[in-house]
C-alpha cells in the first residue's frame, strides 16, 4: 500500500482504489494525489452518504458550504474536479450510471487583471544596463546585447519563448519586422521600432553576430529563457521599480499602452499571437482601470 493512498485505506474503499488507480494507472503525480485524497476526504468530512447515493443536491449543499466560508473560486474548482474526477472512475469501473458531480455549476475563476509597467519605469528600465555596465569586466557587448533583448521585448510584445528562439535573419531593417514562430508553431510577422532596431544592430555590430542565433551568450551559444530571465531580474535590481517583474509582464505593458494610444483590440490580438480575442480582452479591462484611477484622482467631484 503506498503512502499516497494510505490516509483513507481501511476507512472508504472505493477512494482507497480510486487512488491506487491514480498512482498506478494514472501515474499522478504526488502534489495530484495530495490534492485529490484531501479533497475526497473534505467531502466525507461533510457528508456520510456511501458514495454511490450521493446526489447532485449533495453536491450543490457542499459547494454552498464551502462558498460561504470564503474560499477562493481556484480552491472550489480543484475540490470539485478531483470530486468529478472520482465518479469518473465509478462509472468506469464500479457500475455507477450516473455522474452527480458533473451537473454542478461551478462559478468561474476570477481574471485578475496583468500588471503593467508605466511608460516611465519602462523608459528606466531600458536605460539601466549602460548605466550599471560601464565598468563590468565582461564584453562590452553584452550590455548592448541586454538593452536589444528589452527594447525588443516591449516593442513587440514577444513571449520570452519566442525572443529566445529568434535568429539574425528573423529580424528585417528593411521592413522594420521580426518574423515570430509562436504558439503552435503558427507564424507572425510584428512590427519593430526605431530604438528597438537601433539596439539590435549596436549590439549586432559590437558582438560580431551576423547570422544564427539572434541573442548569444558568454560562449557565443544561443541564450535560454532562464539567462534572459536572469538579465532582467539583475537589472530590476537597479531600478526604482518597487516589484519583482517577469518578462512577460514587458509584454502586458506592450499591449495595455498600445490600447492606451488608441489600437484597435483585433490589431494588438495579432500582434500577441494570441488565437483567441477573449485571451487579449483582458488588456482591456487593464485600459479602463487605468482611467478609471486617472478620473478619480483628477476630477474634483469624482
Amino acid at each position: 500500500m503506498t503512502k499516497a493512498t494510505g490516509a483513507l485505506a481501511n476507512r472508504d474503499a472505493l477512494a482507497d482504489e480510486f487512488l491506487r488507480y491514480l498512482t498506478i494507472e494514472r501515474n499522478a503525480s504526488p502534489r495530484t494525489l495530495k490534492a485529490y485524497r484531501e479533497a475526497l476526504r473534505a467531502f466525507r468530512a461533510k457528508n456520510k452518504t456511501p458514495w454511490k447515493k450521493c446526489t447532485v443536491d449533495d453536491f450543490r449543499d457542499y459547494l454552498f458550504a464551502i462558498m460561504k466560508r470564503g474560499q477562493a473560486r481556484s480552491y472550489v474548482r480543484l475540490q470539485f474536479s478531483a470530486l468529478r474526477t472520482f465518479y469518473q472512475f465509478l462509472s468506469a469501473r464500479k457500475g455507477l450510471r450516473t455522474n452527480p458531480v458533473r451537473e454542478v455549476l461551478l462559478p468561474k475563476i476570477d481574471k485578475k487583471l496583468p500588471l503593467v509597467l508605466t511608460r516611465q519605469q519602462i523608459d528606466e528600465l531600458l536605460a539601466t544596463p549602460l548605466k550599471i555596465d560601464k565598468n563590468r569586466a565582461a564584453p562590452v557587448w553584452m550590455p548592448l546585447r541586454d538593452v536589444a533583448i528589452m527594447e525588443l521585448f516591449y516593442s513587440s510584445g514577444l513571449r520570452l519563448s519566442e525572443l529566445a528562439a529568434l535568429n539574425v535573419a528573423d529580424v528585417d531593417l528593411y521592413t522594420e519586422s521580426v518574423r515570430v514562430l509562436g504558439k503552435g508553431r503558427k507564424e507572425r510577422i510584428c512590427p519593430v521600432g526605431l530604438p528597438a532596431l537601433e539596439a539590435i544592430s549596436r549590439y549586432r555590430a559590437a558582438a560580431n553576430v551576423h547570422a544564427g542565433p539572434l541573442f548569444i551568450n558568454k560562449s557565443r551559444r544561443r541564450m535560454s529563457t532562464r539567462s534572459i530571465w536572469l538579465v532582467l531580474k539583475r537589472y530590476l535590481r537597479h531600478t526604482s521599480i518597487p516589484i519583482s517583474i517577469s518578462p512577460h509582464k514587458l509584454r502586458h505593458s506592450f499591449a495595455t499602452h498600445m490600447l492606451d494610444r488608441g489600437a484597435d483590440l483585433r490589431s494588438v490580438q495579432a500582434l500577441l499571437g494570441h488565437a483567441s480575442l477573449s485571451t487579449t480582452q483582458i488588456y482591456t479591462h487593464v485600459t479602463v482601470e487605468r482611467l478609471k484611477k486617472a478620473y478619480a484622482d483628477a476630477h474634483p467631484r469624482a
